[in-house]
């Protein structure tokens, strides 16, 4: 009995540690060639915040043209896998790619993303990271237990993409309560197998290893006050204080070379540094 529970253990933990900061700390001088060192915030951007806004209104259009002549022509895609064709039509037509979850080829790791149609630029936006926004000062004690997809960004402010459990009530609560009359303020599809935002996957992005370098990064991004209302409804993040004065942040994954079609998708960490004499702050 005993032997069957630490093997399930031991099973579970291969599959968590790939996302556990302090055992990519650990593991980290093993594969430094990835890591990537920046100064602050500021330098954290691969490509411009006006670039990733465009390239989200490009694909967001498409999606909102393609959803409006279905409506108008009496017509929506009734089977859940027909309805995720027509996404990921969308997604190529836009963006010339297309990703989705499928198991990971790391051992152990669960679920991963794939370039399953398509070439993905170097510099291109490839995927969100979905989940409810909190700031550094506010409460995610329970939700953060036996929750590997929390989030850290550089200023403390927390993403928590999971889409079980409690965090998905929590989620579904606070989208609900910020609608501003007709308009959907936040897309909660990536909490469904059949997202309506196809990027919105960017959680289930396993971080590199020795043998898988990362072709990916993250980089922060808030959105603006002229972001369009229309387009909201595709953003996979909410707040979870409706007093936030800050703009919504989201975060995305932007490809660090070319990446073709059949190759997954892995992330780096990097290390924030100071100075030449401080320590480095390491962050997923």
């Amino acid at each position: 009995m005993f032997s069957k529970v630490l093997e399930r253990f031991r099973l579970k933990w291969k599959s968590y540690r790939h996302r556990f900061l302090p055992w990519i700390v650990l593991n980290m001088s093993k594969n430094e060639k990835t890591l990537r060192q920046v100064k602050g915030r500021c330098e954290d951007k691969l490509i411009p915040d006006e670039a990733v806004s465009r390239k989200l209104l490009q694909l967001f259009r498409v999606l909102h043209g393609a959803n409006h002549r279905a409506e108008l022509g009496n017509f929506r895609c009734q089977v859940m896998s027909d309805k995720g064709h027509c996404v990921h039509d969308a997604m190529f037509q836009s963006l010339g790619f297309c990703i989705d979850r499928k198991p990971s080829t790391l051992p152990h790791a669960g679920t991963g993303v794939f370039v399953t149609r398509g070439l993905v630029p170097k510099g291109a936006t490839v995927a969100m990271y979905p989940g409810t926004i909190y700031q550094a000062y506010e409460p995610i004690l329970l939700q953060s237990i036996r929750n590997p997809f929390v989030f850290r960004c550089i200023d403390g402010v927390l993403v928590d993409g999971n889409d079980k459990g409690i965090s998905k009530i929590v989620y579904n609560s606070c989208s609900g309560r910020d609608q501003m009359g007709p308009f959907t303020t936040n897309d909660t599809t990536w909490l469904t197998s059949t997202p309506q935002n196809p990027l919105a996957v960017g959680q289930y992005v396993n971080n590199c290893s020795n043998e898988m370098p990362a072709n990916v990064c993250y980089q922060e991004f808030d959105v603006s006050d002229t972001f369009p209302i229309e387009f909201r409804y595709y953003l996979p993040n909410v707040n979870y204080s409706p007093l936030s004065q800050r703009p919504l942040r989201c975060v995305v994954l932007v490809s660090l070379r070319d990446i073709t079609e059949g190759e997954e998708l892995f992330s780096n960490y990097y290390t924030i540094v100071h100075s030449k004499r401080q320590n480095k702050e390491v962050r997923e």
